[in-house]
């Protein structure tokens, strides 16, 4: 039996104007992610790399072409319409980890489910379990000051599935790490997807993480070039 595609990217272009002049970052390109697969995307400075996380993250939206997000077209939906889609279906994991600095950890995990209607409650015992399997069940209280570049990208991890998406897109997760570190947050997104069945895609320059995983796409200029 197939796999339904998760994420399709069509014939997707992104073009930015600059002044008179015509830039496109994007040209053309065709992106399928099956369900449950582990995908990397790996490309060089000027590739169209983070252009393309954009685009198969949902985070905006193509100049012309189009991204199916579980068989819907997402081209030319609103910013409002394309966040609540992207919050049930995306985890995101930064290299900055993107943690609120005021808020605890749990706080900060309980973010993304304020705005799909959990309730306060609810949004604290899931935040809880969550940093519990990701093993920060001792810094449940912590700010992110005071947790190591780890334990933040661990929280990061427990924040993508606050809402328990069916994709985890992970951007450089381990570019601020140690080696050491950053092959505990590698073992850890590799169970989810091995245990857990989320799909994972993985931006990246390091062809080490990149041969993790079961598939690679490359970018070069703008294009798929493998």
């Amino acid at each position: 039996m197939s796999k339904k595609s998760v994420i399709r990217v069509q014939d997707a272009w992104k073009i930015y104007k600059l002044g008179e002049v015509e830039v496109p970052a994007i040209r053309g390109i065709n992106i399928d992610i099956k369900e449950r697969e582990f995908v990397s995307i790996i490309g060089k400075s000027g590739s169209g790399k983070s252009t393309c996380l954009n685009m198969v993250g949902c985070l905006d939206v193509p100049t012309k072409g189009k991204i199916y997000l579980d068989g819907k077209n997402i081209a030319n939906l609103d910013e409002g319409e394309l966040a609540r889609i992207r919050g049930k279906k995306i985890g995101f994991i930064f290299q900055t980890f993107n943690l609120i600095p005021s808020l605890t950890t749990v706080e900060n995990v309980m973010v993304p489910m304020i705005f799909q209607g959990y309730e306060p409650e609810e949004r604290k015992k899931r935040a809880e379990i969550l940093l519990r399997k990701v093993g920060l069940d001792h810094r449940l209280d912590h700010k992110p000051s005071e947790l190591s570049g780890g334990e933040r990208q661990r929280v990061a991890i427990a924040r993508s599935l606050a809402n328990d998406p069916e994709v985890i897109l992970a951007d450089e997760p381990t570019g601020n790490l140690d080696t050491k570190t950053g092959e505990q947050i590698l073992a850890l997104l590799q169970e989810l997807h091995k245990k857990e069945g989320k799909t994972l895609i993985i931006v990246t320059h390091d062809d080490y993480i990149a041969k993790k995983a079961e598939r690679i796409i490359e970018l070069k200029d703008g294009l798929v070039v493998k």
